[in-house]
């Protein structure tokens, strides 16, 4: 599998959220925020409003326990499809060590398809809650740099501009407010070019309605905070985040709990009360097998109460 952006500090939920756009990829969640002026402007920062993505943070959907993973001897005797088969079913069961080190081994294979897959095993991998803060950083800007690799690798795959995207927002978190919007802009083009590539990622279009409703929902004078830095910070609309989130459950209905939400909250906000109701209780009613599922179960039913 949205979060909060310009608050000071992040809520990451959805990111590691994009699966891959393949037929061999299965699909993922993501928890995706993007916190700006976590450490900077505090006086100006509203706690409510949301600012600068932070890419939802991957959860997966997948429940069954895979099998111990095979030796490095075997894997390395696997065709390459074998090997992206068992990458993205590793990272539907949320296996991201296996993943990590099934993975890493092809670090130099020069071929997008291994490297956007490293980029997200990288990722989820610094994501983890038990991550050390400096492994964290080392590992977000190893997933950056595999993202970019595979972007030069090959231009036309639609995973590697995503995850180019998600971890680009990553490697803001630890350059400053000034990097960190400035990329906001990067991050956008490369989502929309991933989801001009493959129209039908339910995932890529999710972002993208999650990038236009952190911006929607940014306050004016936090949009003159943000022009101090930028003569034309990013702007957006509820209309337009609405129009992704639906797209993107009229493709793959009820893939992410998080879509539901949001779609209840973008209603919220143009002040739909029937069809704020209508999708929060869907977000309630979603099964809560992952703690985002479950975050977002709490929510929306917060939100429901406040509408009666």
């Amino acid at each position: 599998m949205a979060g909060r952006f310009l608050t000071r500090c992040m809520n990451r939920t959805l990111l590691d959220f994009a699966s891959g756009t393949n037929s061999t990829t299965t699909r993922g969640t993501h928890r995706y925020l993007w916190a700006m002026f976590r450490r900077t402007a505090p006086t100006l920062i509203s706690r409510r409003a949301v600012f600068l993505l932070g890419i939802p943070a991957i959860s997966c959907l997948g429940y069954e326990t895979y099998r111990k993973a095979q030796s490095s001897a075997v894997v390395c005797a696997l065709g390459k499809e074998e090997v992206l088969e068992q990458a993205d079913y590793l990272y539907s069961c949320a296996e991201t060590e296996k993943l990590y080190q099934l993975l890493i081994q092809y670090k130099d294979s020069h071929d997008a398809e291994f490297l956007w897959r490293l980029a997200r095993a990288s990722r989820s991998l610094a994501v983890l809650p038990t991550t050390e803060a400096e492994r964290k950083k080392q590992l977000t800007f190893e997933a950056f740099e595999y993202a970019k690799e595979a972007l030069e690798k090959n231009d036309k795959c639609s995973a590697a501009h995503k995850w180019y995207a998600i971890c680009l927002s990553d490697t803001g978190d630890f350059q400053g407010v000034k990097v960190k919007i400035g990329n906001s802009y990067i991050i956008r083009e490369h989502l929309e070019r991933a989801i001009e590539l493959d129209p039908k990622d339910a995932t890529s279009l999710h972002i993208l309605g999650f990038w236009c409703f952190a911006f929607a929902e940014l306050p004016w004078y936090q949009h003159k905070v943000a022009a101090v830095l930028f003569k034309s910070p990013p702007q957006s609309t509820y209309e337009e985040a609405l129009d992704f989130f639906l797209k993107a459950e009229e493709i793959d209905p009820n893939f992410y709990s998080k879509n539901l939400l949001m779609l209840g909250k973008t209603y919220m906000a143009m002040k739909d009360k029937q069809k704020a109701l209508l999708w929060l209780t869907k977000a309630k009613e979603y099964p809560a097998h992952t703690l985002e599922d479950k975050e977002v179960h709490k929510e929306a039913v917060d939100l429901l109460k406040k509408l009666g």
